[in-house]
């Protein structure tokens, strides 16, 4: 399963990446987001590895493996959970001196166990869903700052 979803975010690229990248913000437009834990790189570069740990109904851990890290062109990263693995490219554009256009690619490539395929099969605007939805609150987050 392969989607991509896009906002137009009003403040400078700058600004965008900087607060995309600032792990003490997530908090703040990542629903669920409780931390993230360091186990091995450089922080942002590639193949740094990271614990990210959300909780919403449940705990969910995730490995993140930094891919490509050439930002504000493109970071890319492999997400692996137990139940499925994802990778997702995020990418930032400038259009103009005050707006900032950020386009994220995610694409699933494993779904492990019978409930998370069914649900993957059935309701796969559910995952694009949260992906915008969180890019609908980081634009909020950013806007919100006064850029």
């Amino acid at each position: 399963m392969k989607y991509t979803c896009t906002i137009d975010i009003n403040a400078p690229i700058e600004t965008v990446v900087s607060l995309w990248e600032d792990e003490t913000s997530f908090k703040y437009w990542q629903d669920g987001f409780v931390r993230i834990d360091h186990l091995s790189g450089m922080t942002n570069a590639v193949g740094a590895k990271s614990k990210i740990l959300l909780k919403d109904k449940f705990e969910i851990e995730l490995i993140e493996t930094i891919l490509i890290a050439d930002l504000p062109r493109e970071k890319k990263a492999l997400y692996e959970h137990k139940h499925m693995t994802n990778t997702q490219s995020s990418r930032f554009e400038s259009l103009g001196d005050d707006h900032t256009r950020y386009t994220s690619e995610v694409e699933y490539t494993q779904f492990n166990g019978f409930i998370i395929k069914l649900m993957a099969r059935l309701f796969p605007s559910k995952f694009k869903a949260q992906s915008q939805k969180w890019m609908n609150q980081f634009k909020a987050f950013v806007e919100g700052r006064g850029f």
